[in-house]
């Protein structure tokens, strides 16, 4: 905890406050499933608006969500004691991440992956991204992980302007599960 009050970790779950914005980044919790779902549908939305095939083919849904939830992995964050985004983040590292194509890593050590953040649609260009990158990279800090590695399609090019504003570098190509080709970046902390 931080004398002046703006940060609170807990034994397991963390919290992030910051008092000046009155928000608050915290691990989801089941009772969060049907606002998480809601930003994540307005995403889907987004994107098959804006022909990016990304989470399209009912991907993510409440299962992917609520396996998140179940693992430690889903956080949100809240302004005013609203949900405004989600993410998923693992310290856990990607299989996918394994090889990259056309490019190399920044780094081969530990590394934190954010995967699934989503802003709802009334805050958007609101710096509400950048404030949950902010706070993933408080959780990297508090546990000495120098790197945060994070992929998206190559036709999101709001996601790819929001990793350059915020300092990630391009490190090639990835390949999901599936066969899907992404874009990966790197932070080095």
């Amino acid at each position: 905890m931080k004398a002046n009050g703006h940060e609170r970790f807990m034994h397991t779950e963390i919290i992030i406050i910051n008092m000046e914005n009155n928000m608050e980044f915290r691990k989801a919790t089941e009772q969060d499933i049907h606002p998480i779902m809601e930003i994540i549908g307005q995403a889907q939305a987004y994107f098959k608006k804006n022909h990016i095939d990304q989470w399209q083919h009912n991907y993510p849904n409440i299962h992917t969500i609520m396996d998140d939830i179940l693992k430690g992995y889903s956080y949100v964050l809240l302004k005013d004691e609203n949900i405004v985004a989600t993410t998923a983040i693992s310290f856990d590292g990607e299989k996918t991440y394994k090889h990259i194509y056309s490019g190399k890593w920044l780094s081969n050590g530990d590394y934190a992956v954010i995967h699934r953040l989503a802003v709802d649609h009334l805050h958007k260009g609101l710096g509400i991204s950048t404030e949950v990158i902010r706070n993933v990279e408080k959780m990297c800090l508090n546990k000495g992980v120098n790197s945060i590695k994070i992929d998206t399609h190559e036709q999101n090019l709001s996601m790819q302007k929001l990793l350059q504003k915020n300092d990630f570098k391009y490190c090639g190509i990835i390949y999901l599960e599936d066969g899907s080709k992404r874009i990966a970046f790197e932070k080095i902390l």
